[in-house]
């Protein structure tokens, strides 16, 4: 046997060359390796049954090539018949080990494809037979070895007897090939993978064909950014006010680019005081639209302490331990309109409007000033000796005269000791 020869130098080139349809050989190394290949021609109908158990769905991809290996091996004159190959066979043709098979062979029967009868048995001789495996109608059906049964007319329950084959011969029945079913049914133009045909420009970065930026050229600076750990979109939306004004660009954008400059927290910052600007208007106008419907109307809060009334001039509010009403000035309107909504201030009714009044009338007698009784005498005011020497001094001093102690509007000077 040549296998069992011990290499010998220059054995190579006198052995004769295996019979067969060989490929040419490709020299690797010092030895030769041949590739060959099966010479066996199918027919048709198999290469069909085979293609379709590998484009089978609803088994795992095992029970796949197990079914395509039957498909191989069964008659196709007689789909139902038995399948006569040994294990091994049926092992190396699905490339699967000895247990990957019967797993296999379970999923086919348990889908219903595939029938395992019992080993037949010889009783008068003592021995056992094989188990042949059998392609159910189904599986025929599937694998196009079998027309599809025709159901009755008139019958609706057997038109839907078996709705999976029923799919899967329209399914199959949909389009056929010249060629091998693959890549020329997928698109022939993926603009968005392939090199030199991007995709379609962000909408954000749109604005810059009218600066004079190519398309291309936009998906390289996007590259650049992302380069610098940037990203174009914020670079723009930061710059585009000073962008539209440079004469240059295009280097004003490379050069923004290259800075440590954080466009993507000023661009938040941006957004953010935006939306508040946006908040704040959209509050004013809620106010303004909650006051205008409230024009001319009286409000009291929820102890009833304190009326507002609201008028399209002039707004007043008016507490009981007051006596006069106030206008009300300042900010007021958002705080009302809260409290409206909170609602911490009601309507005004007759019985609020009893009630505010009884209490400010309670409240006017609780503050009301005491009336002291009338004094029947005054008490005389004193001119002691000190105040009089102030007053001489005074007098001297500006060149004035006292009046005398009989004339009106001066005290009895006091007894001297």
């Amino acid at each position: 046997m040549a296998i069992a020869q011990h290499p010998v130098a220059g054995e190579a080139g006198l052995r004769p060359m295996p019979s067969g349809n060989i490929e040419t050989p490709s020299p690797v190394g010092d030895d030769v390796a041949y590739l060959r290949s099966d010479s066996v021609n199918l027919p048709w109908i198999i290469l069909r049954a085979v293609h379709r158990a590998s484009r089978l769905d609803g088994v795992p991809a095992r029970a796949r090539s197990v079914l395509a290996a039957l498909a191989r091996t069964v008659d196709a004159s007689n789909p139902y018949g038995h399948i006569f190959a040994r294990r091994e066979l049926l092992t190396a043709r699905a490339m699967q080990s000895e247990r990957t098979f019967y797993r296999s062979l379970q999923d086919l029967e348990a889908a219903g494809l595939v029938e395992r009868h019992q080993q037949r048995r010889y009783v008068q001789a003592g021995l056992f037979g094989r188990a042949y495996l059998h392609l159910t109608e189904r599986a025929a059906t599937i694998l196009g070895l079998a027309d599809a049964p025709a159901s009755p007319a008139g019958t609706a329950d057997a038109a839907a007897a078996d709705p999976a084959a029923a799919d899967a011969v329209e399914a199959f029945s949909r389009r056929s090939a010249t060629l091998a079913d693959g890549a020329i049914y997928k698109d022939l133009f993926p603009a968005a993978f392939q090199k030199r045909q991007p995709g379609q420009l962000p909408a954000d970065l749109q604005r810059l064909r009218s600066l004079g930026f190519h398309e291309f050229l936009i998906f390289k600076l996007m590259k650049e950014a992302r380069q610098h750990g940037k990203l174009l979109s914020d670079v723009i939306a930061v710059v585009w006010e000073h962008l539209k004004a440079a004469h240059r660009p295009i280097n004003y954008v490379r050069k923004l680019l290259t800075t440590p400059t954080d466009f993507a927290h000023q661009r938040v910052a941006r957004q953010n005081a935006i939306a508040a600007v946006q908040q704040a208007q959209h509050d004013a106008h809620e106010v303004q639209a909650a006051l205008s419907r409230c024009t001319g109307q009286t409000f009291f809060d929820a102890t009833g302490t304190r009326r507002i009334v609201i008028a399209a001039d002039v707004s007043t509010t008016h507490d009981v331990r007051e006596a006069q009403p106030r206008v009300m000035a300042g900010a007021w309107q958002a705080g009302f309109v809260d409290a409206l909504r909170a609602g911490r201030l009601r309507p005004a009714t007759a019985e609020l409007d009893e009630q505010f009044a009884t209490q400010r009338r309670e409240q006017q007698r609780a503050h009301a000033p005491a009336i002291a009784p009338q004094d029947t005498q005054r008490d005389k005011r004193v001119l002691t000796r000190v105040g009089d020497a102030q007053l001489d001094f005074l007098a001297r001093l500006v060149g004035a005269r006292r009046p005398t102690p009989d004339s009106p509007g001066r005290c009895a000077a006091p007894a001297r000791a």
